[in-house]
């Protein structure tokens, strides 16, 4: 038998040296995805953190919401108390009774029915309040349905 040493291997162990693919029992598995290159998120990572804040919004906004109807419950009752004794009581214009309005009312709009003499203020999809003129006594809001 002849002896082996580091120096002087065998054949049939050294290296084949045409380069080649892997016998397939030893060529390793890659998936699909590492094999691409990965292309860079729209979001960044930013979603879950927009997802946390629309949902402490949300809550915020349950929480507050008797809060912002009765501030538009206030708001249309007044606009329709001040525009019906400015239109009727002093006989002005309902575009001139809007000036009257104090600071922060810009949402709310006054109507008008001729007819029945009643001025209605209304924030949209929150409340509307209605005030109709009552002769000697006034302008008087009608109670809420």
């Amino acid at each position: 038998m002849a002896a082996v040493t580091n120096t002087d291997p065998p054949a049939a162990a050294t290296p084949d040296p045409r380069p080649g693919p892997l016998p397939s029992a030893e060529a390793p598995v890659v998936p699909d995805r590492l094999r691409k290159p990965r292309r860079p998120s729209r979001w960044g990572g930013c979603l879950p953190w927009l997802m946390i804040a629309l949902v402490i919004g949300g809550g915020y906004l349950v929480w507050k919401f008797p809060s912002f109807k009765a501030q538009a419950e206030l708001g249309s009752a007044y606009a329709a108390r001040v525009g019906c004794s400015c239109r009727y009581v002093q006989a002005r214009s309902l575009e001139s009774c809007q000036r009257d309005f104090e600071p922060g009312m810009e949402l709310v709009s006054v109507t008008e029915d001729p007819a029945t003499k009643t001025i209605t203020g209304s924030v949209p999809l929150l409340a509307s309040r209605s005030a109709r003129y009552a002769g000697a006594s006034g302008c008087l809001l009608r109670p809420e349905d």
